[in-house]
């Protein structure tokens, strides 16, 4: 079933589906990686479309270098905070929000003096102690000014005492509960009692950055503990409105906004507001100092709400945002109000991923269509259309109604699935020609192959003379081992292969050409299509090699036949190798042609591939062959023969070896002796030529020559009943191929 399916769609197309189906699981996990790409397109927005600069009632009172430089140190004693507060509340600020939180009682309060100094006099103390505490003027005057305090969450849980003094700002949803859906913190940073009791509200001020540390969002809702905290922007926003409760609005994904009042406020599923920015302004800010020296206009506090913040750099309350790298914390507060009281929000609700998973299926799937079909080049081009048009549709939904779409993943997902395709079809091609190189270089040798790649028009009918080296080898009794295979025709075949695998390995591997195989034969030339200065010493060395490689497979054949109980019959070779002119080329007809070698030279290497069944010795060579290669291989003369079909009688020799076995004692015995035997055989001098076998009987070769040795002990005889006639040459005559 999966075969017909992948037949029917394609591997190509089953591989880009797969993939799809991979990067659609990806994009549900959402890895920081791909969030990381999203973020930074969302910045670039920002960047290129700020939020338009337009005045609200929104200002900062900055704790800066120069008011402390004024003031002193922070912290400031609490008095100094209320007069700061009865500034503002002169002035007409409408509400006042901490981007701070007073967790201490303040050390600098009279009483707190007098106690923490034991050697004071007892009236200095009891006028410390008679003066006001600063905590307690500072929550007199919160209670006459609409004040949010800060809070902080933290990774502490609070103690029991800690929880009964919280004060809660009240809550109603609708949809369902929000805290699993809420960044959570197991603790809470507050004020002391005596505030929080005097304050109107109280709003957290945590900011949780981005994984690049830039802050995108800010929570307008948390939850602490099992409760339900707002922001402080939040809290603020709802005092100075003048309401009671803050409802929150849940759907399926999760939060879908808050409401306050009658302004609705659309948050992502986890309650954040998305700040939509503009670059830092001076005008947001009034230096606390101002208001102390009373220099500071009355239409920068009236009307307006006030988030009271610190710029100066020893308070390490720096953030970096999508158009400032660094901006005070309390800024980011405002601009956060500023985005709520313009009413200019950006979102990306709820349904944002499955449509940009929507998109990047569609897209792709359209790509994996069209590129079997029309080409890599024609999609490319549609391709960058679709990416302008996603680029264009994502672009156009920011500014006209400020929701943020994520481009990236479509495009990163569509142009991954169409290099994939493209990829898959440049390697399918690429197969493909190998695949025809594969099957030349089971012929030619790969230099033959290298040249027609590089110049196709070397395939074309005709050839060249040259003298050449040419191979015939065939396995002998391979009838018999055939018939073994009688009812195995596919054991048969693979029996081929295992052999003729090997030996055409090392006619390659030796720069060898193979012409072509013959059932169980093999015919292969050297010295063809490339020029080969060694090309009889290359062919002895290749035939060597068969050999070896031969017994290695009869080895374990013999071993495989044991174990199974069957018969084990040999493989054993007889291999023919000639030297001569012979014309190389393509050889055939305008529709069919193969690059073959024809010649006499090459008919004769065939007749001494077959003498060597007659001599019983494996590699038969030809005298030109012979000649080349005598002071580096470990040859003998066998006999002057003139084979079937050719008048003229050829020496030829028989090879044992390389140079090694040349420079042994034993062969040079064994050569002495055959030498001999050679000599008193033509001179018809039967007696000498009986004790030259004898001679050559004794030492061990690399291989037997007790056939060769049984033949002139048969000729001998022959002679001795019915010797040749007084003009014999010692030529024998071959009867048989």
């Amino acid at each position: 079933m999966f075969g017909r399916v992948l037949k029917a769609i394609g591997t190509g197309r089953f591989a880009a589906l797969s993939l799809l189906f991979m990067l659609a699981l990806v994009r549900i996990a959402d890895p920081p990686l791909l969030e990381a790409m999203r973020l930074r397109t969302f910045d670039f927005y920002q960047m290129y479309e700020p939020r338009p600069m337009t005045p609200l009632p929104v200002t900062i009172v900055d704790i800066d270098e120069e008011s402390l430089a004024y003031l002193g140190q922070w912290p400031w004693p609490r008095n100094v905070v209320a007069d700061l507060l009865a500034s503002i509340s002169r002035l007409g600020g409408v509400a006042v929000a901490f981007d701070m939180v007073f967790a201490e009682e303040d050390r600098m309060s009279p009483d707190a003096y007098a106690r923490s100094l034991p050697n004071l006099t007892q009236d200095l103390s009891r006028e410390l102690l008679a003066r006001p505490n600063t905590d307690a003027l500072l929550a007199a005057q919160m209670r006459n000014t609409l004040v949010v305090l800060g809070q902080s969450g933290t990774i502490r849980v609070p103690t029991d005492e800690a929880k009964k003094a919280t004060q809660q700002t009240p809550f109603a949803t609708i949809g369902g509960d929000p805290k699993p859906y809420l960044l959570r913190f197991p603790g809470l940073l507050r004020n002391i009692p005596v505030l929080e009791e005097a304050a109107a509200g109280r709003g957290m001020f945590s900011i949780r950055n981005d994984l690049d540390g830039i802050v995108r969002r800010v929570p307008l809702v948390m939850a602490v503990q099992d409760t339900i905290q707002p922001a402080l922007t939040l809290d603020l926003l709802r005092v100075a409105t003048g309401q009671s409760t803050i409802l929150t609005k849940m759907d399926e994904a999760g939060m879908r906004s808050v409401v306050v009042g009658r302004q609705e406020i659309p948050t992502d599923r986890h309650g954040r507001l998305w700040v939509y920015f503009t670059p830092h302004d001076p005008d947001r800010y009034v230096s606390a100092q101002a208001l102390f020296r009373g220099e500071l206009p009355r239409e920068k506090i009236a009307n307006h709400v006030i988030l009271i913040g610190t710029s100066a750099v020893g308070l390490l309350d720096i953030k970096a945002t999508p158009l400032e790298p660094s901006m005070p914390g309390v800024e980011v507060h405002a601009q956060l109000l500023e985005t709520i009281l313009s009413g200019q929000y950006l979102t990306r609700p709820n349904y944002a991923i499955g449509a940009e998973l929507s998109a990047a299926v569609l897209v792709t799937l359209v790509i994996i269509a069209l590129v079997p079909v029309l080409g890599a080049f024609p999609v490319l081009v549609f391709g960058f259309v679709v990416a302008a048009v996603l680029a264009g549709g994502s672009w156009y939904f920011f500014v006209e109604h400020r929701i943020l779409l994520d481009v990236v993943y479509p495009l990163a997902v569509s142009f991954i699935v169409f290099g994939t395709l493209v990829f898959i079809n440049y390697r399918r091609e690429e197969m493909q020609r190998r695949q025809i190189r594969s099957a030349f270089s089971q012929y030619l040798s790969p230099d033959m192959v290298a040249q027609l790649a590089r110049d196709p028009k070397r395939l074309k009918l005709g050839g060249d003379t040259r003298t050449m080296t040419i191979l015939f080898s065939d396995v002998r009794g391979f009838t018999a081992i055939s018939e073994s295979y009688k009812s195995d025709p596919q054991g048969l075949t693979t029996l081929m292969n295992r052999f003729l695998t090997p030996l055409s390995n090392a006619i390659m591997e030796n720069n060898g050409t193979i012409d072509k195989y013959m059932g169980d034969a093999v015919m292969a030339f050297w010295n063809a299509p490339l020029d080969d200065d060694n090309h009889a010493a290359r062919a002895c060395a290749a035939a060597l090699e068969m050999i070896r490689r031969l017994n290695t497979v009869n080895r374990e054949r013999q071993a495989e036949a044991e174990a199974n109980g069957t018969a084990f019959l040999p493989l054993n070779v007889g291999i023919g190798i000639n030297t001569g002119e012979a014309v190389v080329g393509n050889m055939g007809s305008d529709m069919r042609f193969d690059y073959s070698v024809l010649g006499d030279s090459v008919n004769l290497a065939s007749r001494l591939e077959g003498q060597s069944k007659t001599y019983g010795l494996p590699i038969i060579l030809g005298s030109l062959t012979a000649e080349a290669v005598a002071d580096r291989y470990a040859l003998i003369e066998v006999d002057l023969i003139r084979v079937k079909g050719k008048q003229e009688p050829e020496r030829v020799f028989a090879l044992f070896g390389p140079a090694d076995v040349a420079a042994s004692d034993g062969f040079k015995a064994f050569a002495a002796a055959n030498a001999a035997l050679i000599a008193a055989y033509r001179a018809c001098d039967w007696d000498a030529a009986d004790a030259a076998i004898a001679a050559a009987a004794a030492p061990v070769l690399p291989y037997p020559a007790d056939d060769y040795l049984d033949l002139y002990r048969e000729r001998l005889a022959a002679f001795r009943d019915a010797p040749p006639p007084p003009d014999w040459d010692g030529v024998f005559v071959a009867t048989s191929k």
